[in-house]
């Protein structure tokens, strides 16, 4: 055994033990009954729950769309502080996140539910109280929130990356701001928005204790779905492993898309 083969072999076992087996597992199970036969019954089910996987895909791509738009900007604007500044901004981004999630969801429920700090400033100034917990709205805001970092910390790195050389050139040539930022900056940040909109969409489509904590259990996702087939009286691990390979298979797809669009922008750009 070589060098080469050795220097991988624990992250080797680790694939193998973490993720092939788990999935294979989860394979084994979904297409399983009690009796371990063979069966497309568990798969079947999923069509009475196709609302819940649109419903997942459309919360996922919303806040994935609102990150995009937070993120980028505030990326960008970081490029421009001195170094200071930008370590700053990366601290107070990933402040939060050293907080545990449950933690973080627990007090947007106290801002949010009905006698909670924000209606109760809207009461002190003669307004009127929102109802803003136990609805899509916040759920959605409690994924933007949470998955916010992961969208900025990516376009930001590969910002930050570019070649100053190449922006001077443009400059140079008679390039305005905006000229410059259209035809140079955006295009070569393209690989830091695609892993963004990855690193985003991905967990916020698998998420489930931030909708069952803000949605109230009226706005179900797939991830609410696997865990109760797990847990409690409604234990059924092989319909849970049925929809666990169906979103695994979703993610697939959202990781080959979004990897040919990355790939195709950067044989674009080398032309």
């Amino acid at each position: 055994m070589n060098k080469i083969s050795i220097k991988f072999l624990p992250y080797g076992l680790w694939m193998i033990f973490f993720t092939v087996i788990p999935s294979l597992m989860i394979i084994w199970f979904a297409f399983t009954n009690e009796s371990f036969e063979f069966t497309l019954e568990n798969i079947c089910k999923i069509s009475n729950h196709v609302e819940i996987i649109f419903r997942s895909i459309l919360f996922a791509l919303i806040s994935t769309i609102i990150c995009l738009i937070i993120g980028y900007p505030f990326a960008y604007f970081m490029t421009k502080l001195s170094k200071s500044n930008q370590k700053l901004c990366l601290m107070l981004i990933m402040l939060p996140m050293w907080t545990n999630l449950l933690l973080r969801t627990y007090a947007w429920m106290t801002l949010l539910e009905n006698n909670g700090l924000i209606n109760n400033i809207l009461k002190a100034i003669s307004l009127a109280p929102i109802r803003m917990i136990n609805t899509p709205y916040a759920v959605i805001l409690g994924m933007t929130y949470d998955f916010l970092p992961f969208m900025i910390i990516p376009i930001y790195t590969t910002i930050s990356k570019i070649d100053n050389s190449l922006i001077e050139a443009g400059n140079d040539l008679g390039a305005n701001d905006f000229q410059t930022f259209r035809h140079i900056i955006f295009p070569l940040s393209v690989p830091g928005i695609v892993s963004g909109i990855s690193m985003v969409f991905v967990p916020a489509t698998s998420t489930f204790i931030i909708s069952q904590l803000l949605g109230g259990g009226s706005n179900v996702l797939i991830g609410d779905l696997i865990e109760s087939q797990f847990m409690g009286s409604t234990y059924n691990p092989w319909f849970g492993s049925a929809m666990s390979f169906i979103l695994m298979i979703i993610i697939v797809i959202i990781m080959a898309i979004t990897n040919k669009f990355d790939k195709t922008e950067t044989e674009s750009l080398q032309k």
